[in-house]
């Protein structure tokens, strides 16, 4: 139980219950974390994502994992694009903990988390670490009576080290 840091991609995450996709609004698609999550998938995540019928900022929608052998489930959560939020951190907050609201509401206790917001939509690295630990360690506290196993993949290795960094700072 805990958080767990890996270097790697979400799609090389430890067997969970559901991964963590960075998806644009229309759920359909798109580079990066999403393009790599839809085509990992296949054609049945685009069909089930269709009838989702797109998903708001900061909130998170689940489906099922398709041909992705690390999970049984795909949380979609869609982060904020940094210079265009009038709310960039709560927005991004709410991507984390809407995530594990999901997970809890379907009764599933391990979930791996992407960098949310951290590429294309150019949220600063080291703050979304800082939102993310954060925002999940609240939320860890706040159901305390639920048992999650939660990792973060951290892609890059810049991703990685700043993660560490914040977690040995903490000590």
């Amino acid at each position: 139980m805990g958080i767990n840091i890996f270097n790697g991609s979400i799609l090389d995450s430890p067997n969970v219950d559901a991964i963590v996709n960075a998806a644009n609004p229309s759920l359909l698609g798109g580079g990066g974390v999403d393009g790599a999550t839809h085509n990992a998938a296949g054609p049945g995540l685009l069909e089930e994502c269709i009838k989702l019928n797109g998903c708001a900022t900061g909130d998170a929608k689940i489906t099922k994992a398709y041909n992705i052998k690390c999970a049984k489930y795909i949380i979609h959560t869609v982060g904020p694009v940094y210079y265009v939020s009038d709310n960039p951190n709560e927005e991004l907050a709410s991507c984390y903990k809407r995530s594990l609201d999901v997970l809890k509401e379907n009764g599933l206790h391990s979930i791996s988390f992407p960098c949310i917001a951290t590429g294309a939509y150019a949220f600063p690295l080291r703050k979304a670490a800082e939102i993310a630990l954060s925002t999940i360690n609240k939320w860890i506290e706040d159901n305390s009576d639920y048992k999650v196993d939660i990792y973060l993949a951290c892609y890059r290795q810049v991703e990685y080290v700043t993660y560490l960094d914040l977690i040995e700072d903490k000590k």
